[in-house]
């Protein structure tokens, strides 16, 4: 049986001591280290407290200490001769800094793997109370927390990935109101039978009856199959969350359930996997049931304009209708502020690759489809002299924080 002593002294004050007697830290840096602490220390009771309090400045002591200390284990996992080398050749300021960016950088990781609960941010000043608890939290609680906010961000991390495949960005995720985990599910299935974009809720069911048939025919589930550039970071969790699916295969291939009953009446099966909102084909998909087609298509065209347009036939509404058709995105008379910077983004986006970057195309055969007759050929014209006016504002490299962009839809489309 051996007995070690248990240290409880700050690891920054090890390092110290190392470094002093291993000749690693000199007078002039132990001058240094003292000259700069009391200076450390008012820098952060100001920014964490009040500067002019003896109980703020006593724990700006505790914290130029403890964030140090963070900072020094961290980097030099645990080895003093490697933390007494960043105290020789870095100053005492800088390394309390260091800790503090370690904090602020593990603040505002995700916390969820739901996309509108997982926004990307930089540190702000309502982030400072949770830096002032943060900074007098041990290392241990750091690095649990990171670890848990690490996988969070790596599942996040690998959907953005999959839906950047398909064509889907962020914001389109933010709005559409899922997480994480759902889209790699329906990202697996798409990739299973080599679908071309993440469907909508017609092609997922299609995608479902597929599964089942299969399931039926091999009494498995369709091996992984994964995108060749995927990167391999992201093979594990892509290969966890299949393991979820494997587990929902059981009521996914039972043929006695319905789909629908499934997916949107099961609470254990709501929003665990992802689909596209598309009015437009899930009314095509209800015109292809009716028994007369061509009457069905024609008044369910009007209904999805009247719908789509909220009744509305100001140039304003037209515009954001066509202008989100042309870039792929859902029709909507009304856009977000989010949802227009994606339009723009999509816009220039597909300049880069170079494409006109608003496809006039499909406002043609929506307009085709949809629009009253009477109307197609002056909506049209309205369309072409809008992009003829937009398009270099809009696609313009030099409007880097799209301030140009934004103005000239505001004036031209319905921006909320």
């Amino acid at each position: 049986m051996t007995i070690s002593l248990y240290d409880s002294r700050p690891f920054f004050e090890k390092a110290l001591q190392y470094g002093v007697q291993h000749g690693l830290l000199d007078e002039a840096k132990l001058d240094a280290i003292c000259n700069d602490a009391p200076k450390g220390m008012v820098q952060i009771a100001r920014y964490l407290g009040n500067e002019n309090l003896r109980p703020d400045i006593e724990l700006a002591k505790n914290r130029i200490v403890n964030l140090v200390s963070l900072y020094l284990e961290q980097v030099s996992n645990g080895d003093l001769r490697t933390a007494a080398q960043l105290l020789r050749d870095n100053s005492l300021l800088s390394r309390s800094k260091a800790g503090s960016d370690m904090l602020k950088a593990l603040i505002v990781m995700p916390q969820n793997t739901h996309f509108a609960m997982s926004e990307r941010s930089e540190f702000v000043e309502e982030h400072i109370p949770l830096l002032a608890k943060w900074s007098l939290r041990p290392l241990a609680d750091y690095q649990a927390e990171l670890a848990t906010r690490s996988q969070v961000a790596h599942v996040v991390d690998a959907a953005l990935w999959l839906a950047d495949f398909y064509g889907l960005d962020y914001e389109e995720l933010v709005e559409a109101g899922t997480d994480a985990e759902a889209v790699i599910r329906t990202s697996l299935l798409a990739l299973t039978f080599k679908a071309k974009q993440l469907p909508d809720w017609t092609a997922f069911e299609r995608l479902i009856e597929r599964l089942r048939s299969h399931v039926a025919q091999h009494g498995t589930m369709p091996a992984l199959v994964l995108p060749k550039n995927l990167p391999s970071e992201y093979w594990p969790v892509l290969e966890s969350v299949h393991a979820s699916v494997v587990k929902d295969l059981p009521k996914l291939w039972d043929a006695n359930l319905p789909i629908r009953k499934l997916f949107l009446q099961t609470p254990a099966f709501i929003g665990r996997y992802f689909w596209q909102e598309n009015p437009l084909g899930d009314m095509d998909s209800y015109e292809r049931e009716v028994d007369d087609k061509h009457a069905a298509r024609m008044q369910q065209s009007s209904e999805t304009w009247q719908t789509i347009t909220q009744g509305h036939s100001d140039d304003a509404t037209l515009l954001t209708v066509l202008l989100c058709v042309a870039t792929g995105a859902k029709p909507s008379a009304l856009l977000s502020e989010s949802a227009a910077k994606t339009v723009v983004r999509k816009i220039r986006k597909a300049v880069l690759d170079g494409q006109a970057g608003a496809d006039s195309a499909k406002v043609s055969q929506f307009l085709e489809e949809h629009a009253p007759p009477a109307y197609q050929a002056a909506f049209g014209k309205l369309w072409q002299e809008f992009l003829h006016d937009a398009l270099p504002t809009l696609k313009s490299d030099f409007d880097y924080d799209m301030h140009d962009g934004m103005a000239h839809l505001r004036l031209h489309c319905h921006i909320k």
